[in-house]
């Protein structure tokens, strides 16, 4: 649920539209969760492991496995050498990372600044926290900041520069020069940079770059990422965070008071599957870009224009094109129209910038080929 402005209660986009989803039979391109499962050894590390008693509490980090596969696998894809004991937490995934990362960090009336689009988590939690929330826009067909803005943006006031990168709801990925100034400007203005990275391995065309293998971006960078996405194993919950240990430490302190500990059997299963074969994560990258493709076409053929998804679960649509200028009416209309269900973009956005994003539809081809095929052939039918 979210407080609306009069203080009373209304459910959240994606549950109205899953919801609508639920109620008309239509096909959910909604919220961003597979409908297959993930590899046969992670799943059945889990069995073992609710089998071998693995079924209490782990410790307040993280099992010592899990810490470990994290450290191994940001060695192996990056070259970063966190300490398993030190520079690791494990988390209720990537959402608890967040929440605890902030909470943290700032206080009363500091400035938290993200990229808008933003995932909707994180204006919950800035205001949880007490701190500002400031946005830099990223607009069609593109999605890059203005440097300049972000520039502006970013001032002593910030506290954190929250960093989305696969970036959802667009698809898109930073390129190497907005993200050294990310980094130039948390030194200016001594910020600390705190990046949401679950989406590292669902590229296309494109190798993810962690903002923390920068130059000066370590001593002041809280990674963030999960296993739910790789793995299609969103329901398990197992995210983590990386960075220095004296960010994680303070964290940790808050972090304790959230979850504690979560999902004790399925930790050492995704530790399993950090150490899959490269073929592995070259595999689940080239079949969700196939699918992307497929999905991308689908929209292009019904009469939408498509904006390139370079990763994530995610592509963006804009419904102007089939004369439709408000696409939160629109969605709430594609069960009838097409027997699908998608998100407007809108619910990505402040308030005050609804305008500049009101005809864009997120639209998930995180689904079975079959399921997107079919989504394709209904969604076909707007154009007629």
């Amino acid at each position: 649920m979210l407080l609306a402005a009069d203080g009373t209660l209304k459910p959240t986009i994606f549950a109205e539209m899953s919801a609508l989803a639920t109620s008309t039979g239509a096909i959910n391109l909604g919220q961003g969760f597979p409908d297959e499962d993930g590899p046969a050894e992670v799943l059945e590390a889990a069995r073992q492991a609710i089998t071998d008693g693995m079924n209490q509490y782990p410790p307040g980090l993280g099992f010592p496995v899990l810490r470990e596969a994290i450290s191994r696998h940001q060695h192996r894809f990056y070259g970063l050498t966190p300490d398993p004991d030190r520079e690791v937490i494990v988390t209720a995934g990537a959402t608890e990372a967040l929440a605890a990362a902030i909470l943290a960090l700032v206080e009363t009336g500091d400035e938290v600044v993200t990229f808008e689009p933003f995932y909707d988590s994180y204006a919950a939690m800035i205001a949880l926290s007490g701190a500002v929330h400031r946005t830099v826009a990223l607009r069609a067909p593109l999605f890059q900041p203005d440097h300049d803005e972000l520039r502006r943006a970013v001032t002593d006031r910030t506290r954190i520069i929250l960093v989305n990168n696969p970036h959802n709801p667009t698809g898109a990925m930073m390129d190497l020069e907005t993200l050294e100034l990310i980094v130039e400007l948390a030194h200016r203005h001594d910020a600390v940079i705190v990046t949401d990275e679950v989406y590292e391995h669902l590229t296309f065309g494109r190798v993810h770059l962690p903002i923390a293998t920068l130059p000066g971006a370590w001593d002041r960078t809280v990674t963030v990422s999960s296993g739910g996405k790789t793995f299609s194993t969103t329901g398990w919950k197992v995210g983590w965070m990386t960075g220095p240990s004296e960010l994680l430490q303070v964290i940790l302190a808050v972090k304790q008071f959230l979850t504690y500990v979560n999902a004790a059997p399925f930790q050492p299963a995704i530790a399993v599957g950090l150490g899959l074969p490269d073929e592995f994560f070259r595999g689940v990258a080239s079949v969700l870009q196939g699918k992307r493709d497929l999905l991308s076409a689908g929209l292009r053929h019904a009469g939408f224009s498509v904006s390139e998804s370079q990763g994530s679960y995610f592509v963006v649509a804009d419904a102007a094109p089939l004369g439709f200028a408000d696409a939160a009416g629109l969605c709430r209309r594609l069960p009838e129209l097409a027997g699908v269900v998608a998100v407007p973009m809108s619910a990505f956005v402040t308030d005050e910038h609804k305008s500049d994003y009101a005809s864009l539809v997120r639209f998930a081809f995180c689904k079975r080929v079959d399921v997107l095929e079919r989504a394709s052939a209904q969604l076909a039918g707007l154009s007629r």
